[in-house]
C-alpha cells in the first residue's frame, strides 16, 4: 500500500503541459514565423517566444532553468511554417520530459530542432509551396481574371484554413508521440514517395498554368513571290501549338536553376523584351 502511495504521489507530482500551453505555442509560433526573421538567426526569435508559455509552467518553481530554456531556443532556427510546427510539438514534450527528471540535456533538445529543421523544409516547401499553393491558386485564376473579387480574397482565406489545419493536428500529434514521431517518418520511404507525388502535382499544376494564361504570338508575315502570304504564327503552330509561350516559360526556368529567383530581372527582361519585340512588330 505504501509503495502504491508513493507512485500515486510521483504521478501528482509529474508536470504536464495542457492543451492551452499548446495552443499558445501554436498560435504564437504561426502568426510570426514570417514576420520575425533577423538575419542572424531567422526565425529563433518567434520560435523562443512560443516556447514560453510550455516553459513558463515546467519551470515555474526555477527561475534559472526558466533563462536557460529561453537561450536554447534562441539558438539559430529555420524551417517550413506549417510542416516545421511538428518540431514544436517535439520540443515541447522533451521540455516536458526534461522538466520530470529525465536524462534530456541541453544539446539533445537543440539537435533535435536542428536536425529536423531542413528535411522538414524540403518537405513543407514540396507539399505545401509546389502543390498545395499552385492547386489552390489555379482554383480561382479563371475567377480573378473575370474581375470576381473572390478570385483575389479566395486563395488567401483557403490557403490559410489549409495550411493551419496541418500545423494543428502536426504539432499536437507530434507532442503526444514525442521525438521518435517524425524521426520514424523520415526514416520511412512513404515519405519519399510522397514528395514525390507532390512534386509531380506541383509541376502539372505549373504546366496547366503556364499553358492556360501565358499568351504569346507572332504577327509577323512573309509576302513571298506570287503574292502568297506566309504567316508565322500558322508555321509555329504546324511545329507545335504553344511553341512561344513554352519557350518563354522554359527560358524563365532556366535563368531561376542558373542564378536563382532573381524576379526583378525577370520581370524587367520581359518587359524589355516585350517593348522591342512590338516597336519591330516581332509579336
Amino acid at each position: 500500500m505504501e509503495q502504491m502511495t508513493k507512485q500515486n504521489e510521483e504521478q501528482l507530482e509529474q508536470k504536464k503541459i495542457t492543451k492551452k500551453e499548446l495552443s499558445q505555442a501554436f498560435w504564437i509560433y504561426q502568426l510570426g514565423c514570417e514576420l520575425s526573421n533577423s538575419y542572424e538567426r531567422l526565425q529563433s526569435l518567434v520560435f523562443c517566444a512560443s516556447m514560453i508559455p510550455a516553459i513558463k509552467k515546467l519551470y515555474a518553481d526555477n527561475e534559472e532553468e526558466q533563462r536557460e530554456a529561453l537561450k536554447r531556443h534562441l539558438n539559430f532556427f529555420n524551417t517550413e511554417g506549417t510542416i516545421g510546427s511538428s518540431i514544436q510539438g517535439i520540443v515541447i514534450a522533451m521540455e516536458e520530459e526534461k522538466s520530470n527528471g529525465a536524462a534530456i540535456t541541453d544539446t539533445s533538445i537543440t539537435s533535435i530542432k536542428t536536425g529536423l529543421m531542413g528535411p522538414l523544409a524540403g518537405i513543407g516547401d514540396s507539399i505545401i509551396w509546389a502543390a498545395v499553393m499552385p492547386l489552390i491558386i489555379s482554383i480561382f485564376i479563371p475567377m480573378a481574371s473575370n474581375g470576381n473579387a473572390i478570385g483575389g480574397i479566395g486563395p488567401i482565406v483557403i490557403y490559410t484554413v489549409i495550411t493551419m489545419y496541418i500545423s494543428w493536428a502536426l504539432i499536437n500529434k507530434s507532442y503526444t508521440l514525442g521525438r521518435n514521431s517524425i524521426l520514424s517518418l523520415l526514416k520511412d520511404g512513404k515519405i519519399k514517395q510522397v514528395i514525390y507525388a507532390a512534386n509531380v502535382l506541383g509541376m502539372m499544376m505549373m504546366g496547366a498554368l503556364s499553358a492556360s494564361y501565358v499568351n504569346i504570338t507572332s504577327p509577323m508575315k512573309f509576302v513571298v513571290p506570287g503574292g502568297a502570304t506566309i504567316v508565322l504564327q500558322e508555321i509555329l503552330d504546324q511545329i507545335m501549338r504553344g511553341l512561344l509561350p513554352l519557350t518563354a516559360v522554359f527560358a524563365i526556368y532556366f535563368f531561376m536553376v542558373k542564378k536563382g529567383p532573381r524576379y526583378g530581372i525577370i520581370i524587367g527582361t520581359i518587359v524589355a523584351v516585350s517593348i522591342v519585340a512590338a516597336f519591330f512588330g516581332l509579336l
